[in-house]
This record gives structure tokens, sequence and C-alpha cells, in this order.
């Protein structure tokens, strides 16, 4: 069975017959339509690859065979077939979108080259097409994970702000994910045909940074043996992300302010300017709003690039997402290691639900890595977790112990009565003893 579908359409019905017998030689299905009315029927009814059609014809032309085969999804290639004296209006039916012209008269050698690459190239297309689309999956919004109220409600509005042009600043604690929801916002945005490039402000040297972002030109200070873009101009049709955008230097700032204002960008020890169109994303997991207040930020580039701010929450905010999150590193790695692992035991799931995850999902995903390598059996347990590695081994504070919160409660009483703890005691509906063994023991 063949599956290549060809449309020949031709006014002169020998000619179009004489193309079917061809291309069905080169075990394509072909379809022969006599005129331009005949070849928009067709296209009402079936579907094609590729379309090798007369420019010029009574009634309907190439022309509107070629609109009508553009209005298809996915649209067909289309291949016209001209006389030396109807060229230029070939060459505006490239402009158009048809794939390729024949000059009449042709060799049936030249349909068949002419139609194999039309092929190729739709097959590439697509394949393309279909790359894109999964590499938008594995890179947009589906990568955020969470079904609790809090993260539903920054979804939506990372969703909201994704179709616009407006800088974004998101804040956060460190391993809350500020770059995933940066790419996030890159692959749902129209500059998702365009480059996503990242620099962390922090982990560049002061003395690099200027020239990391802005570029410079050969000559421009000891080192620079050759002219060299920054990630400014590498990032123009894209986006560009600002990681701990708190801990860029101040004089640093006032160039990226420029640079903001201008939308046009400078090499260190050039003159020119290049024009910029790209969209800005930054992060930060400090208090910027403090440090402008310190005179350690400048107000006038917080102001530039918080247009949208996105606050991401803790893990601790949101303690209903960490098993979600858990079970989807647990199958990544898993596939990755070629282990088969089906989950988490009661114990370990109730020690991770209750931990405080002060490192946040980076946290999160490097304990379930841990526990994925050293697991022997079909379960995580308790002790694959390896938890004499966290940074806290206490309780979640959104979970503290009922001793606890006695304790904390009794602290209260004692201090509304200024300590006196027959008050207290009478307040807690216990005897005194009672009052002073609790709080001994809180």
């Amino acid at each position: 069975m063949t599956s290549h579908r060809v449309l020949v359409v031709d006014d002169d019905a020998d000619m179009s017959a004489l193309l079917e017998r061809h291309l069905q030689t080169e075990e394509m299905a072909v379809v022969a339509a006599t005129g331009g009315r005949a070849a928009l029927a067709a296209l009402e009814s079936n579907d094609f690859d590729v379309i090798v059609t007369d420019l010029v014809m009574d009634e309907v032309g190439g022309l509107e065979v070629l609109a009508a085969a553009n209005r298809c999804h996915p649209p067909p290639r289309v291949i016209l077939m001209t006389a030396f004296g109807t060229l230029e209006t070939a060459i505006e039916a490239l402009r158009k979108g048809a794939y390729d012209y024949l000059t009449k008269p042709f060799k049936m050698a030249e349909v068949s080259v002419a139609v194999r690459r039309a092929l190729d190239d739709r097959r590439l297309r697509r394949e393309n097409d279909r790359l894109r689309t999964e590499v938008e999956r594995r890179q947009g919004l589906d990568r955020i994970l969470g079904h609790s109220r809090i993260m539903q409600e920054t979804i939506a509005q990372i969703r909201a702000v994704a179709a616009s042009d407006s800088s974004v600043l998101l804040m956060g604690e460190s391993g809350t994910g500020k770059e995933l929801v940066a790419q996030a916002i890159h692959w749902a945005s129209p500059r998702r045909v365009g480059p996503f490039l990242a620099v962390n402000c922090a982990a560049v040297p002061e003395s690099l940074l200027e020239s990391e972002l802005f570029g410079h030109e050969k000559g421009a200070f000891t080192g620079a043996d050759r002219r060299r873009d920054g990630l400014f101009a590498a990032a123009n049709g894209g986006t560009l992300f600002l990681d701990e955008i708190g801990d860029m230097p101040v004089s640093t700032q006032a160039k990226l302010l420029r640079v903001l204002q201008d939308r046009a960008v400078r090499r260190l020890g050039g003159t020119g300017s290049v024009q910029l169109d790209l969209r800005i994303v930054a992060a930060t997991n400090k208090d910027l709003a403090r440090m402008v207040t310190e005179g350690r930020f400048r107000e006038d580039l917080f102001y530039r690039l918080a247009v949208i701010p996105i606050r991401l929450p803790s893990l601790r905010e949101r303690a209903e997402d960490v098993m979600q999150i858990a079970e989807h590193y647990l199958r990544e790695t898993a596939a990755r290691l070629g282990k088969e692992i089906e989950g988490f035991d009661d114990q370990a799931a109730a020690w991770m639900e209750r931990h405080a995850w002060p490192g946040n999902v980076r946290e999160l995903e490097n304990v379930v890595e841990r526990a994925v390598v050293l697991a022997r059996g079909a379960q995580i347990t308790r002790a694959d977790l390896g938890t004499e590695f966290t940074l806290d081994q206490g309780n979640s504070p959104l979970r503290p112990t009922l001793a606890k919160v006695e304790g904390q409660y009794v602290r209260r009483v004692l201090e509304e009565v200024r300590g006196d703890k027959v008050a207290a005691a009478k307040i807690l509906g216990v005897s005194v003893r009672t009052l002073q063994r609790r709080f001994r023991d809180s």
C-alpha cells in the first residue's frame, strides 16, 4: 500500500493522465484532476501530500489551487507547472507558499525529483513540528507540578503572563523552581521559536559579568583577543533569564537599566549599538524591596524588572504537593536507572509529608534520586531516604506535635497573665502543679 498521495492538475486531460501514470510507477497514490475546479473538489474530500498543478488554466487557475491547498491542515506541498512566459507569476507564487515550479517543457524525471524533494520536505517539517511539540511539552507548563490551591493560582498567573512581552520578576526561596518557571514562560509565549538563554548573576565574577551580558570588542580589556557578542545580543528574538539578579553589582545594575530603557546594547569598548527584541525574566531569592531601601539595589531597575512580579511558594506552603512531586521524580529517576520501583511505603511517605524541606523542590528531587539509587526493594522505605543528609530533620512547622502546640499555648497564656501561674491554671482548667509540669516539659 502506497503512503504518499499526490494530486496532479492540468486542464489538458492527456497531460494529467500522463503525469498520473508516471508517478504511479514511482509507487505513489495519484489522483488526476482535469482543470482547477476538479482540483478544488478533490481537495475538499481528500488529503494530499503533494500537488502538481498547471499555473494557467481556464476558470480556476493554479494560484487558486495553491490558496485552497494553503488552507488545508496540514497543507500539502504545491509544485507549479509553468510556461516560460509566466515565469514571473510562478516566482510570485513561491512567495505565496508554493514549494517549487517546473518550466515547460520538462522531462518526467524532473517531475519525479521535484515530487520526491517536496515529500522529503513535508516529512521533515512534520517531524520538526512533532519534536517542537514534544520540547514544548517537556519544557512548558506541564512540568510545573502541584494540585494545591496556592500552586494552581501561581500556574494560572504564569499562564496569563506568558503571552505578553512584559518583564517578569520571579521571587522565592532557593530550590522553588524559578528557572523551570522561566523556561515555561518562554515555551508558552510567542517567543518560543527564539532562544532561551540563562545567566546566574551570582556565579559570574563581577569583572566578567558585563562582558558576559553585553559582549565586548577586540582589545576592550586584557585578554579580549576577539570580538564577542554578549547574552543580550545572542538572546535576540527570545528570552533572557537573569537568575539571582539581587547579587548583581550596583555598577552593572546602572548599565542594565540603560539597556532595558533603550532596548539596545553596546559591546564593551564599542561605539555602535545592537537593537534588541527580547523578553527579560529575572529571579531572586532576596528581598529586593528591602535592598532598595538599603541602597543595595536600584529602585528604577527594580520597577523596570518587576512589571509582573510572581512569587513562587515554598514547599512548606504546599505540603499537599510533596508526594505528587516525589512520585514524578521517582518515575523519572527509576526509568533513567532502569529500576522497577512501585512507590513509597507508608513510613517513607509519612516522613516526607512531615519534613520541612528547607531546600524546597531541589532538596526533594535530590532525596528521591538518592533513595532510588539506594533502594533494594520494590518500594522506597524510610531507610532509603537517607535523611541524615538533609538540612532539617525536624518536623514541618505546618505539622507540629501535640506537645509542642500545648507548650506554645501555655506560654502564651502565661504571657497574658504576666506570669501569674494561679491565674493561668484557672484559665487552662488545670492545677498549678499540672501547669508547672507541662510548662517544664514544653
